[in-house]
C-alpha cells in the first residue's frame, strides 16, 4: 500500500522568481521543507511577467502544453513551464499564457488598481493546475492554496473534477498571509464565467458580488482546514472560526514549518 502523502502547493508567488513577501518566501520553504521530510509534492504559481525567464532558467514543458482552455466563450491556449528553485531540490511549475501573463505586473497595475481581468486570470490559473496534474496523473493527498488568487481550484475540485479519480479524496488547506487581502472587486460576472460542467449557477451563487469577503467565505465551504501565517486578519479569523473548521496559527511562520507538515497528515485524515 502507498503511503507517501502527495501535497499539492498552489501559490500566488514564489520566491526568488518573484520578490521576497511573505507568501513567497513562505511559497519557497513550505514545499522544500515537506519534500525533505518524505512528502512527495508538486508547486505551481502563475508566470507573472516580471518572472524572469532568462535569469531563472524557465522552460516550457512540451508534453504538457497545448490545451485551450475556454473562458467565456474564448479560447486561451495553455503554457507549462518549469524551473528549478535555487539551493534546493525542488521544481516549480509555472502556468502561462500571453493573453493573461505577458504584461510586467501580477495583480495590480503601474497605479495599485486590481486589473480588471484579475477573474478571468485566476480561473486560467488554477483550471491550468488542475489539468495538469489530471496529465500527469498524479493524485494529491492534499492540496495548499495560498493567496486569494488561488482559491477559486476549491469550486473546481470540489465540483466540476469532484469525480475524476485524482481529485475524489483530495483534502484542501487555505492559507491566509495578513497582506493579502484585495480592495473593492473582481468581475461582476464572475459566477457566470464559472459555470461549466459539474458547476452549476446555484453552487456560485454566494459569488454574486465577488468581493474578497464573499471570496474567502466562498472558498471556505469547500476547505478541509486553514493556516494563518504571520498576523491574522481578525475578521478572517471571525469567518473561519464559524466554519469549525481544523485550524494551525502560525505567528512566526518560517520557525513553525514542521508544525505546517504534521497539518498536512492531520488534514489528511479528517473526513
Amino acid at each position: 500500500m502507498d503511503t507517501t502523502t502527495r501535497v499539492l502547493f498552489i501559490c500566488s508567488e514564489i520566491a526568488p522568481f518573484l520578490p521576497d513577501s511573505e507568501v513567497s518566501i513562505m511559497g519557497r520553504l513550505l514545499p522544500q521543507w515537506a519534500q525533505d521530510n518524505g512528502r512527495e509534492i508538486r508547486s505551481f504559481m502563475p508566470r507573472f511577467g516580471h518572472v524572469n525567464e532568462r535569469r531563472n532558467q524557465l522552460h516550457e514543458v512540451i508534453r504538457l502544453s497545448g490545451l485551450n482552455l475556454i473562458i467565456d466563450d474564448t479560447d486561451h491556449p495553455l503554457i507549462i513551464k518549469v524551473a528549478s528553485t535555487p539551493g534546493a531540490r525542488t521544481q516549480v511549475y509555472f502556468i502561462d499564457n500571453d493573453d493573461f501573463f505577458l504584461r510586467k505586473n501580477g495583480v495590480y497595475d503601474d497605479d495599485g488598481t486590481l486589473f480588471a481581468d484579475n477573474d478571468e486570470r485566476s480561473i486560467f490559473f488554477v483550471r491550468g493546475v488542475l489539468e495538469t496534474i489530471k496529465k500527469l496523473r498524479w493524485k494529491p493527498n492534499v492540496v495548499l492554496c495560498q493567496g486569494w488568487f488561488t482559491f477559486l481550484s476549491t469550486v473546481y475540485m470540489k465540483k466540476a473534477y469532484k469525480d475524476d479519480p485524482v481529485f475524489t479524496r483530495t483534502k484542501i488547506i487555505l492559507a491566509f498571509h495578513g497582506n493579502d487581502a484585495f480592495e473593492g472587486s473582481l468581475d461582476a460576472r464572475l459566477k457566470d464565467k464559472l459555470v461549466m460542467d459539474g458547476i452549476r449557477a446555484k453552487d456560485v451563487e454566494a459569488l454574486n458580488e465577488p468581493t474578497y469577503e464573499n471570496l474567502v467565505k466562498f472558498a471556505l465551504s469547500f476547505a478541509h482546514g486553514v493556516i494563518f501565517f504571520g498576523k491574522k486578519d481578525p475578521k478572517v479569523g471571525a469567518w473561519v472560526r464559524k466554519t469549525k473548521l481544523p485550524t494551525l496559527h502560525c505567528k512566526k511562520p518560517q520557525e513553525e514549518l514542521a508544525a505546517c507538515n504534521e497539518f498536512y497528515t492531520q488534514i489528511m485524515r479528517t473526513r
